[in-house]
């Protein structure tokens, strides 16, 4: 239940006269109504918008009257899926009293007069218009008092969110629609914007009618279905992607909305397209792996789809963000297992093998990605005084991409973002390799470019890291995102190293363990998987140590590597089929991501996470297998079990816990989580 307040105190704009009759606030009134807004109040002053959201009891949306904008635009900003707390940014020129802001990786990290930010280093203006969550609607009531109270902070607030503080912020009381005020009270209370930027589509800002009537003028030139159609697709995506796939899958997304096809529909589709493509790489034969070349490639397609169908129709949900993320890492992976077994069967010794590799080093990968992208996400929040910077080395890789992102569709912008070998590149060159060559082939390229691409991508970032300095396991659930058991839990925490040297070490260990059981295959004593188990839990000494090291964010990574890389190893000394050797990593691997897509979202840990051991106790399970003798056994069985617990716990997290929220009277649900 959204609640739209129109903020009419102070503008001049309030009682304009627009080209249909009405004035400028109750047309805004009226927009905010069909963009979504369960319910639209006029407050005449703060002390009033105060009250009316007090009492709401959902998100609040609060805009000034002199906005003209599509009906698009305020639904877009009613329905952002990015984060709880959203504001309108345009790009107009600023004027005196507009508040200005300068945003970093879509979060607005300073606000105020522009000639109070930083170097003068605006990026936009704010539009008008916010979305408040609802947690952050208790900021937003004590900033409308704060400003009609006249107590705001003078001058620059330079703060840090590590030690409680906000974005650094510079409200103004002396000018300036009381709109403007307001957000800048907002973000000097802690609050974490998001922001939203006007493309395609039309907002301005007006107070005076020949404005009103230019903007209208705007409005009308644009045609709005059409603008939110485009929209649909990533503003900034990667070069397979622009070029072989948004250039036609708009009109599969016009036409998944007349069918009425849910995002979460066209998801399951894309699973299925890319099922039957592993199904053909594994059967093998030149026309069925130029057919499951076609497929994958068509899969991929509908992967893009489903993510522009959400944008179009605005269907966004928990869910089926959560379903997009897990789906695209099973698919990818099961196209892993079709070439492995393909390969295998054409007389390949080591598809399997290629295979496993593979998927450890993607998995792999993707725990740095996302652990960078929250540590950068935490740097862009920090005041730049608060920073090291000093023009090091740091600083001038930092300036350098920056540039390089500015420039878009230069040869060094789709460089950079090509390079890293994104999904859509993965899956072309998954494609081109299998329809053109083998399935032998396309794992060897698959593996080259993913570890190419990982050392670049690695060794920048650990670099920019370094720079940064942000503790960033230190503002979350260690234990959590370690996935540490109840055994690391319980075994003596040790202060040096310190948690990553501890991780590297262990997967050093483990990593000799394997290189050793791949020479000698299962003459190599199964005993030895003990020593190997001890060099494996020396990183659970780092289980209750601090994680404020610069480079910490590498933790979970180096974990993962360590409980993949001693499975194989258990594996391979055990003699087990590397087909079940496979199915076990890839039922880690779902473990792992469902946590991980609940650290982008910062969601609480899934419903039986206590029951999976922790990556210490599957582990020690594996060893005592290998020294029974029943690797095969051990696998089989304690993979079934976590697929089981994965399953139990995707059920209790998107199904029970749901309806039975849905079920509490209102106001309950918040005593009940207590």
């Amino acid at each position: 239940m959204t609640l739209a307040i129109v903020l009419a105190a102070g503008s001049p704009a309030a009682s304009l006269p627009t080209a249909t009759g009405e004035t400028m606030s109750e047309r805004l009134a009226a927009q905010w109504r069909r963009a979504g807004a369960a319910e639209v109040r006029m407050a005449a002053d703060l002390d009033e918008l105060a009250h009316l959201a007090r009492s709401a009891d959902g998100p609040v949306v609060v805009s000034g009257v002199d906005l003209v904008a599509h009906t698009a635009v305020l639904r877009h900003l009613v329905t952002s899926p990015v984060g709880p707390t959203v504001a309108l940014v345009l790009t107009d020129p600023p004027t005196d009293g507009r508040t200005v802001l300068r945003e970093e990786r879509g979060q607005v990290v300073e606000a105020g007069r522009p000639e109070q930010l930083a170097g003068g280093t605006a990026t936009g203006i704010f539009g008008g218009a916010v979305r408040v969550g609802r947690e952050d609607v208790p900021a937003l009531v004590a900033a409308a008092r704060a400003v009609a109270a006249g107590r705001l902070p003078a001058g620059a607030v330079a703060v840090d969110p590590f030690e409680g503080a906000a974005p650094v912020v510079r409200p103004d009381r002396a000018a300036g629609p009381v709109v403007d005020q307001l957000f800048a009270a907002l973000t000097a209370q802690g609050a974490l914007v998001f922001a939203q930027r006007v493309r395609l589509l039309v907002a301005h800002r007006v107070d005076e009618a020949a404005g009103l009537a230019r903007a209208e003028a705007a409005v009308a030139a644009v045609h709005e279905d059409r603008a939110e159609l485009r929209l649909s697709v990533k503003e900034k995506d990667d070069f397979f992607t622009t070029f072989f796939v948004s250039t036609w899958s708009p009109y599969v997304t016009k036409g998944c909305a007349r069918l009425g096809l849910s995002p979460t529909a066209v998801t399951m589709v894309s699973v299925a397209f890319a099922a039957a493509a592993a199904a053909m790489f594994a059967a093998g034969g030149r026309p069925l792996l130029v057919a499951g070349a076609v497929l994958l490639y068509l899969g991929f397609v509908l992967d893009c789809v489903d993510g522009q169908l959400a944008r179009y129709t605005r269907n966004f949900s928990a869910w089926g963000g959560w379903l997009d993320t897990m789906a695209d890492r099973a698919k990818e992976y099961l196209v892993y297992a079709g070439l492995g077994w393909g390969a295998t069967a054409a007389g390949f010794r080591y598809g399997w093998a290629l295979a496993i590799a593979a998927m450890t080093l993607q998995t792999v990968r993707h725990m740095t990605d996302a652990w960078y992208g929250v540590l950068h996400d935490e740097a862009a929040r920090r005041p730049k005084s608060v920073g090291t910077g000093g023009g090091g080395i740091g600083d001038r890789l930092n300036a350098a991409s920056t540039r390089v992102q500015a420039d878009t569709g230069s040869v060094s912008y789709w460089l950079k973002r090509t390079v890293v070998f994104p999904i859509g590149e993965r899956w072309a060159l998954i494609s081109l390799a299998v329809a053109l060559f083998d399935q032998r082939v396309a794992l060897f390229a698959v593996l080259t470019w993913g570890v190419l691409a990982f050392a670049y991508t690695g060794g920048l970032r650990t670099l920019r890291a370094r720079w940064m300095r942000v503790p960033v396991l230190n503002t979350l659930d260690a234990t959590l995102h370690r996935d540490d058991g109840p055994l690391a839990a319980r075994l003596p925490v040790a202060r040096r190293p310190g948690p990553l040297a501890l991780a590297v070490g262990a997967t050093a260990v483990v990593t000799i363990l394997l290189v050793l059981a791949l020479g000698y295959g299962e003459a190599w004593p199964s005993w030895t998987v003990l020593l190997g188990l001890v060099g494996l839990l020396l990183a659970a000494g780092g289980a209750g140590a601090a994680h404020h090291g610069p480079l910490d964010w590498l933790v979970p990574a180096a974990l993962r590597a360590a409980e993949y890389l001693f499975a194989i190893a258990v594996g391979v000394i055990g003699g087990a089929p590397a087909w079940l050797i496979f199915g076990y990593v890839f039922v880690l691997t779902l473990h792992h991501y469902d946590l991980v897509a609940r650290l982008e979202k910062r969601q609480p840990a899934p419903p039986l996470h206590a029951a999976t051991l922790g990556w210490e106790g599957r582990s020690a399970v594996l060893a005592l297998t290998a020294i029974a003798g029943i690797v095969s056994i051990g696998l089989a069985t304690l993979g079934i079990y976590l697929l089981v617990l994965f399953m139990a716990s995707v059920v209790l997290a998107w199904v029970v816990r749901p309806a039975r929220a849905a079920r509490l009277p209102a106001g309950a649900g918040a005593r009940a989580t207590r």
